[in-house]
């Protein structure tokens, strides 16, 4: 059995324990052993399989054990940014950079992408409580993620908030146990509608969880251990009053059906969805080796989040080394048509950009809902790749565009799920 790393101090003092215990159970018994004692006990599960259980219950608790109750005890009825702060909502399913498989979130664009750090109000949704802050500091200062729960099993939560509100910050100071933790835990309950911090310049992740809900489209749920919400992700729509409900549609800029986006494409023995290089541990990727590029190990061939009728091969690395999205510039065949029978495919890989349905090409600015993609020359590289198991492909990206006598080379590295 794997032991998590967080549990070394506990085994440590598992094994103290353990060794005081022996020392108390040498002694000779004083008193007579009752008849019942000497009845055999039930089973009982190892000692350090109860930890390792318990620990691993813990971590993947998104609630830290700080809530009450169960379900959805009442619905989200404020936007986490005023309606005049913010532009569109770019839904679920986008896949850019090292973001190789679907985004788990959703994003509530800026009114002005040029605005400065901390111009608009970031506001609680729900009566709710905060139990965890994680900060992120880099050149342009801190960011912090933060979780809210309603209940047990309902939760939301936001990353890239630029600043604090001054009470959510000193309960954040007075959080800090001097151990360094990246993450800290607090207890904070908060109103709806009650301003916990601020953003600007860019966008603010959002999303929903249910844990009392799984998604069907991960075939191998365990793969996502290191994310472990993304596997309870849900559509907000179904969590929101009605008011709040007319508020986010008017914002939404994709159509199609599910209008919240989508992240789980997997169909067992089809190309569609997502791949993690082999050997890799799933998701996890290289989190333990090279923290800062874990999604080299990833690849997915999915829908277009905007337009899911074309679909994008997305790649942890490419010819140049890379994390990189293109289209096929056939969008054919269709990943969820390729099986093992199938043999080898390739596909022509381009860079693309969004139109109007007049031809117009979109501003990323305004909303429009009936965005198509369009790749655009020239062919910048091939991806070959061939279904050799059920969960298991052979896969390789090259530069240039694909030939009919293409074949894999020996760079060519296989990928499962």
């Amino acid at each position: 059995m794997r032991i998590p790393h967080g549990l070394l101090k506990i085994l440590i003092a598992i094994s103290v324990a353990l060794g005081v215990l022996l020392v108390v159970m040498s002694v000779p018994r004083t008193q007579p052993v009752s008849e019942s004692s000497t009845q055999p006990s039930p089973p009982k599960q190892p000692l350090l399989q109860r930890v390792v259980q318990n620990f691993e219950r813990r971590k993947n608790d998104l609630s830290d054990g700080k809530c009450t109750g169960s379900g959805v005890p009442y619905k989200l009825s404020v936007s986490p940014m005023k309606p005049e702060d913010f532009s569109m909502i770019i839904p679920y399913g986008l896949m850019i950079g090292g973001h190789v498989t679907p985004i788990d979130h959703q994003y509530f664009a800026p009114k002005d992408y040029n605005s400065p750090r901390d111009a608009y109000d970031v506001r609680a949704m729900a009566d709710s409580r905060i139990v965890s802050i994680q900060p992120r500091t880099d050149t342009r200062g801190t960011e912090y993620r933060m979780v809210f729960t309603v209940s047990c099993t309902f939760l939301y939560y936001y990353d890239l908030v630029t600043s604090l509100a001054p009470d959510i910050k000193a309960a954040y100071d007075a959080a800090d146990d001097g151990s360094g933790r990246y993450t800290r835990g607090v207890d904070i309950p908060v109103k709806a509608g009650q301003v916990i911090g601020r953003i600007g310049g860019q966008t603010l992740d959002f999303a929903v969880w249910d844990t009392t809900k799984k998604l069907t489209g991960f075939i191998v749920p365990e793969h996502y251990r290191e994310e472990s919400w993304k596997i309870n992700t849900v559509d907000p729509l179904d969590y929101y009053t009605d008011e709040l409900k007319a508020l986010a549609l008017s914002k939404y800029i994709r159509s199609v059906p599910p209008i919240s986006g989508k992240i789980d494409y997997d169909v067992d023995g089809k190309l569609i969805g997502n791949w993690f290089l082999e050997g890799t541990d799933g998701y996890r990727g290289l989190k333990t080796t090279d923290p800062g590029n874990y999604w080299k190990t990833h690849l997915a061939f999915a829908p277009d989040h905007l337009d899911p009728t074309r679909f994008v091969v997305s790649m942890g690395e490419d010819w140049n080394g890379r994390a990189e999205q293109y289209l096929d510039a056939d969008n054919s065949p269709d990943p969820i048509t390729v099986t093992p029978a199938t043999g080898l495919v390739t596909f022509d890989l381009l860079k693309w950009t969004y139109h109007t349905s007049d031809g117009e090409l979109w501003d990323r600015q305004n909303i429009v809902t009936d965005l198509r993609a369009e790749g655009f020359l020239p062919v910048l590289g091939c991806a070959l790749v061939q279904m050799v198991e059920t969960r298991k492909i052979k896969f390789e990206a090259r530069r240039g565009p694909c030939t009919s006598e293409i074949s894999f080379s020996p760079a060519a590295k296989n990928y499962t799920r």
